[in-house]
């Protein structure tokens, strides 16, 4: 890998049966190590703070050496230049927010300490708690303390695991906002796990998909959520559609042939190949059967039938049967937001045409 202004990492380590291997790269932008619980982000997270020895290879940033197991260079945590956040922010008791924020920066004259800390704070809307104890503050109050903690002694690269994941839904989304926008501000390397998808998708500059202990995809977000390499990332990043085919030939291009359906794509195949191909359920379009729609005839349309559907929030899943399958359940699934479903008068139909955009179908190699 070419060195990059940022972070490198590409380490090996076993753990028990757990075989660890990370690899990838990121700038001064916000990564998230995205997976299930167990496949090895948080792992990682903890070999770039120093808080694990990896077996085999290394980790850099700004192309200086934090580890490099064949040069014999492992950096301690308080040399790294790291600043770590985890959800058990773990503020001290007996002190203010004020003092909690700039713990870390005694070596600092006073003045100097209270203009940093007083800024931090006000980046991260929490200047008028200055003088509160821990146990005044709500979850979310705290983990901007935690956060202004970490970032007080300026270091190159933000770590951050969980850090939000036993707050609630809205202090979360506050609380994201918040890090998107310091992100911007402090034009730091910040690397994020979550297995939270949604929290993936609205923070990420970059994408590094765990699954197992190994990353199997990285990316930027979209490349990642709309191109995924291969049929377990889109499963993992929750495509929901996606099915095993081969390919066709066709007139205008690539065609893949799913048994009850052929779906048109803009790559480039060989006839006969045998490939899995995926659509997101938001990139589907509902059209009333008897309605020209705004699709090309390029584009695979078909007839369906809704056999079930979920409400939740603003968004309804619909599942539909295709007119030619004889699968036992659904076919596809379509996620349509509640103002469209409310003025199609979805609810009171089940019979539809599907269109499926040839640039959203997307075709990998089979696994």
């Amino acid at each position: 890998m070419s060195e990059p202004a940022g972070l490198t990492v590409d380490i090996a380590a076993r753990l028990g049966g757990f075989q660890l291997r990370a690899r990838f790269q990121v700038g001064r932008e916000l990564i998230v190590l995205f997976g299930h619980s167990g496949s090895g982000k948080s792992l990682t997270l903890r070999a770039i703070a120093g808080l694990l020895r990896p077996d085999a290879g290394c980790i850099s940033l700004g192309g200086q050496p934090l580890f490099d197991a064949a040069r014999g260079i492992d950096l301690p945590p308080q040399r790294r230049g790291a600043g770590l956040v985890v959800q058990q922010h773990a503020l001290f008791p007996h002190l203010s927010v004020r003092d909690n924020a700039g713990f870390a920066l005694s070596g600092l004259p006073a003045a100097e300490r209270r203009a940093r800390v007083s800024r931090l704070l006000e980046v991260l809307g929490i200047a008028g708690l200055a003088e509160r104890r821990p146990d005044q503050l709500s979850g979310g109050q705290a983990q901007r303390v935690a956060l202004a903690r970490a970032l007080a002694p300026r270091p190159r690269l933000l770590l951050l695991d969980e850090p939000f994941s036993a707050l609630d839904s809205a202090i979360r989304v506050g609380l994201r906002r918040e890090l998107a926008r310091m992100q911007r501000e402090l034009d730091l390397t910040t690397v994020f796990v979550t297995h939270d998808l949604r929290e993936a998708y609205h923070l990420a500059d970059r994408v590094a998909v765990f699954d197992r202990g190994q990353v199997l995809q990285t990316g930027t977000r979209d490349e990642v959520f709309d191109r995924p390499n291969s049929a377990r990332v889109a499963e993992l990043t929750e495509v929901r559609n996606i099915w095993r085919g081969q390919v066709v030939a066709d007139r205008g291009g690539t065609a893949v042939d799913l048994g009850a359906l052929t779906l048109r794509a803009t790559t480039a195949l060989p006839v006969g190949a045998v490939v899995d191909v995926c659509i997101r359920p938001e990139r589907v379009l509902l059209l009333r059967p008897d309605r020209p729609g705004t699709e090309t005839p390029r584009d695979t349309v078909v007839l369906a039938r809704i056999v079930d559907e979920i409400a939740h929030g603003a968004v309804y899943t619909l599942f539909f049967r295709i007119e030619r399958s004889n699968a036992a359940g659904h076919d596809v699934e379509v996620d349509v937001p509640a103002h469209p479903y409310e003025v199609m008068g979805v609810r009171h139909r089940r019979d539809w045409a599907l269109a499926f955009p040839r640039e959203a179908v997307h075709v990998m190699a089979g696994e």
